[in-house]
């Protein structure tokens, strides 16, 4: 499949289910690649990613449910938690605070370019995914939920989350990609 052919079928998919077309260990390795394989600057290797799947993607769930006292509703949750996992995407302040510290001219831009190679590695395993078959949607529930995942899953002071990519079986498939208008990209000769 080529690079076009798995952004055009990678898709915000709501209706998720538990039953991954491939295993455990085989979602894993897409998420280990894709980190590995994604390029930032200065070779920072800001961006971390957590996979969460099993009872502890449902307890995930309860748990951001818990957060938000009841203002997400339960459905929107239940959704969620209806997937096979969760990937949470981190940048590890750290790297970036080191490399401030040593190209002191570029400092400003080093947070601006962990951001930038975070979201590429989530649009990397949101193709990856969806070439193989794994449906998957982005969510924003941080910072609310940021100290509950910390202690949940022991998450270094110095990482920040993200985002938050529920992914699993495709329960049904999403609507079709609204065709864009051509005016996003303008040539200059």
């Amino acid at each position: 499949m080529s690079l076009f052919d798995a952004l055009e079928k990678r898709r915000s998919v709501y209706a998720l289910n538990k039953h991954l077309p491939l295993s455990d260990e085989e979602v894993v390795d897409i998420v280990k690649r894709a980190t590995e394989l994604t390029p930032d600057a200065f070779n920072m290797k800001s961006a971390h990613a957590i996979v969460v799947m099993g009872k502890k993607h449902d307890e995930l769930w309860d748990a951001i449910y818990d957060a938000f006292g009841g203002k997400v509703s339960r459905e929107k949750i239940d959704g969620f938690k209806a997937g096979a996992g969760t990937v949470l995407f981190y940048i590890n302040q750290n790297k970036v605070h080191a490399l401030q510290e040593q190209f002191v001219s570029y400092a400003a831009n080093f947070p601006i370019w962990a951001n930038q190679a975070n979201g590429m590695l989530q649009s990397n395993v949101w193709s990856a995914f969806a070439e193989k078959g794994i449906g998957a949607n982005l969510q924003h529930y941080n910072p609310v939920i940021d100290s509950t995942l910390a202690e949940m899953f022991d998450v270094p002071e110095d990482f920040t989350l993200v985002a938050q990519m529920v992914f699993g079986g495709i329960a049904a498939a999403p609507d079709d990609k609204p065709a864009d208008d051509g005016t996003r990209v303008r040539v200059v000769r």
